[in-house]
């Protein structure tokens, strides 16, 4: 997918509600570079617009008359390969997710989510990103197994300590449950809370940690191994990283182990103003994800106020493969 440019985006919107295609263009009143060329009713009229106009970004229902929007979206993808596609709908059952991305759209968004996610979203899927609401976590989570892609890079910008405690815990336990290794790089303050988040999941944090599948890190400790000067060491960074790893891979009994690494040691590089260096350590994870198999989320509170820096927040999700927001 060709990254888009971030002037004179071209958008087709398509419900059949009006009110809701009223509310959508409201939200992108925000952004002066997107212009809304044309509305759509149904699946028929999408596909026509799509051809006639080629528009940058189609955003998409799924319940739409005529032609569904999964269908839609597939002829519109033989007709116009190069307009992205993010669907926004009430539906949020996870096979019917599955499908619509399946479809080759990069984004879904809850209806319920779009006044605090749609904007996020378009930002994401304009820069090749896949953007699936937060609401919906349990179908970026779901694939941990060794036939899944080769590496992922995921963000998580949360509201409150419960959404990020929930969140580490659900992407670790996916990993555990599935037979596979997990690295959990957090704070003194949230350890406890995690562990006994864990539990509630059902994972025997215990076992997992004496068998070594499970290791749990202190984010002020792990980074002062790596951080010279204010900045990480790659080299240090890796050989930490990656003794971790492999300790951790050869204690799971997968044919193909994967491991979950997640943490927030860059938000705490972030809050001390060390942009630069929070962004070189994201630079770095995509590197060892790409080396290893394994996914990394990492997490940013919404208190570090990243999403109303336009720049900074750009920054952040384009060295992400996925970036949701609760």
């Amino acid at each position: 997918m060709t990254e888009q440019p971030l002037s004179s985006i071209r958008i087709l919107i398509t419900d059949d509600f009006k009110d809701w295609r009223r509310q959508v263009l409201l939200l992108f009143q925000a952004r002066p570079e997107w212009q809304v060329t044309a509305e759509a009713a149904d699946g028929q009229e999408a596909i026509q617009k799509a051809e006639e106009l080629k528009p940058d970004l189609i955003v998409l229902d799924i319940g739409l008359p005529k032609l569904s929007g999964i269908e839609a979206a597939r002829r519109i993808r033989q007709l116009c390969p190069e307009s992205i596609i993010i669907f926004l709908s009430q539906n949020n059952d996870l096979d019917v997710v599955r499908a619509a991305l399946g479809t080759g759209a990069l984004g879904y968004v809850h209806k319920t989510d779009a006044q605090s996610e749609l904007l996020p979203a378009v930002d994401a899927v304009l820069r090749g990103k896949q953007f699936v609401s937060s609401s919906l976590r349990g179908f970026a989570l779901t694939d941990t197994s060794g036939e899944g892609p080769p590496h992922c890079h995921e963000v998580q910008f949360y509201s409150d300590d419960a959404v990020f405690i929930d969140t580490l815990a659900r992407f670790i336990a996916v990993a555990l449950k599935a037979g596979h290794a997990a690295i959990a790089v957090v704070a003194e303050s949230h350890r406890n809370s995690l562990v006994l988040r864990l539990k509630a999941l059902g994972v025997d944090v215990d076992a997992a940690t004496q068998k070594g599948t499970y290791i749990q890190l202190d984010a002020a400790d792990t980074l002062s191994t790596f951080m010279v000067n204010d900045m990480p060491d790659a080299a240090r960074f890796f050989e930490g990283f990656s003794n971790f790893i492999q300790s951790a891979s050869k204690a799971t009994k997968a044919r193909h182990p994967r491991v979950a690494i997640c943490g927030e040691g860059v938000a705490l590089l972030w809050a001390e103003g060390k942009r630069e260096a929070a962004i070189r350590i994201e630079q770095l994870c995509n590197d060892l994800a790409k080396t290893h198999k394994g996914d990394i989320l990492c997490a940013y509170p919404f208190s570090l106020h990243i999403q109303e820096d336009e720049d900074a927040f750009r920054t952040i999700c384009a060295e992400h493969s996925a970036v949701y927001s609760q």
